[in-house]
C-alpha cells in the first residue's frame, strides 16, 4: 500500500480544536461543562461520604452505589480539565501517548460504569425476585470479586483499541483531531492507512460491553416486574417498584446518550459536527452530573442521610 507524502510519520503531538463550528461560544459552553464537572464531584463526594460512614448502607447496592461514584469522579475528572483548558485557555496540543491515556481512560471508565450498572441490576432482581436468598448470594467477597471482574473486564477489552493504533498506524493525513477530547473514532480517522481492524476491534468491545450488558438489565428488569406485578399488596408494588425507580433512569439516560453517540460517530456523516461532539461530550458529562441527583432525589435512605448531614451543618 502505497502512503501519500502529504501525511505525518508517527506524530508525537496532536491537536484538539474543541467544537468546530462553535469556537465563539466555546467559552460559555465550558462554564456549562465546569458547573456540571464540580456538580458532578460534590454530588459522588457527598454520596461516597455517607455511604462509607453510615454502617446501615454497606450493603451491595450502596455498595454498588458507591463504586458508581468514584467510576462517575474519575471519568469525568479525565475529561474536563483538558477541555476547559482548550474552551477558555486555547491549550489545544496534547502529546500522542497523553492522548491513548486519555482515551483508554475515558473507555474503561465507560466500560465499567456499564458493568456497575449490571451488576445493580442483578442485585435488585436477586433482591425483589428471591428475598430469602439475597444475603447469602450477594456476599460481601461476591461484592468485591464483581467489582475486581468489572474493573479487568473494562481494562482488557480496551487495551486492544489502543495497542492497534500505537504499532499499527504509522501514516496520518493530519495532527487535527476535530473533538473536544481523544475519543477513539476520532483518532483513528486521522490515519492513512486502512483502518478497518481498528473499526472492527472499537465495535466489538461496543457490542460485548454494552450489547450484553443491556440485555442481561433488560431481562433483569422484565422479570422484576413480572414478580412485581404479582404481589398481592399494592403497599408491596410500590415499595419494590420505588427501590428500581433509580436505577431505571440512570440506566437509560447512559445507554440512550451512549448509543446515539456511538452510531453518530460511526454512521451519521450527515449530522453537523458539532452536534455529535456536544452529544458526545453531554453523554461523558451527564451520567456523573446526574446520577448523584437521582440517587438523592428517589433513594430514601441516601436521602435521609444527607437531610441529616445538612441539618447538622445549620444548627452548627
Amino acid at each position: 500500500m502505497s502512503i501519500s507524502n502529504v501525511t505525518i510519520f508517527m506524530p508525537s503531538v496532536l491537536t484538539l480544536i474543541g467544537i468546530p463550528g462553535l469556537e465563539s461560544v466555546q467559552c460559555w459552553i465550558g462554564i456549562l461543562f465546569c458547573a456540571m464537572y464540580l456538580i458532578a464531584m460534590i454530588g459522588n463526594s457527598l454520596l461516597l461520604i455517607i455511604i462509607i460512614s453510615e454502617h446501615s448502607l454497606h450493603q451491595p447496592m450502596y455498595i454498588f452505589l458507591g463504586m458508581l461514584g468514584v467510576t462517575d469522579i474519575a471519568l469525568s475528572t479525565s475529561i474536563v480539565p483538558k477541555m476547559l483548558g482548550i474552551f477558555w485557555f486555547h491549550v489545544t496540543e496534547i502529546y500522542f501517548d497523553s492522548c491513548l491515556l486519555q482515551m483508554w481512560l475515558i473507555h474503561t471508565f465507560q466500560c465499567t460504569e456499564s458493568g456497575i450498572l449490571l451488576a445493580m441490576a442483578l442485585d435488585r432482581y436477586v433482591a425483589i425476585c428471591y428475598p430469602l436468598r439475597h444475603a447469602a448470594v450477594f456476599s460481601h467477597q461476591l461484592v468485591t470479586q464483581i467489582a475486581a471482574m468489572v474493573t479487568l473486564r473494562a481494562a482488557v477489552l480496551v487495551t486492544p483499541c489502543l495497542i492497534l493504533i500505537k504499532f499499527r498506524l504509522q501514516f496520518y493525513h493530519t495532527t487535527v483531531i476535530s473533538h473536544s477530547y481523544c475519543e477513539h473514532m476520532a483518532v483513528v480517522k486521522l490515519a492513512a492507512e486502512n483502518i478497518r481492524v481498528n473499526k472492527i476491534c472499537g465495535l466489538f468491545v461496543a457490542f460485548t460491553v454494552a450489547g450484553l450488558d443491556i440485555v442481561l438489565i433488560t431481562l433483569s428488569y422484565i422479570q422484576i416486574f413480572i414478580t412485581v406485578f404479582r404481589l398481592p399488596q399494592k403497599e408491596a408494588r410500590l415499595k419494590a417498584f420505588n427501590t428500581c425507580v433509580a436505577h431505571i433512569c440512570v440506566f437509560l439516560q447512559f445507554y440512550s446518550l451512549g448509543f446515539f453517540s456511538f452510531f453518530a460517530h460511526r454512521f451519521g456523516s450527515h449530522i453537523p459536527p458539532y452536534i455529535h461532539i456536544l452529544f458526545s461530550s453531554t453523554y461523558l458529562l451527564v451520567p456523573p452530573f446526574l446520577n448523584p441527583l437521582v440517587y438523592g432525589a428517589k433513594t430514601k435512605q441516601i436521602r435521609v442521610h444527607m437531610i441529616k448531614i445538612f441539618c447538622s451543618k445549620n444548627l452548627l
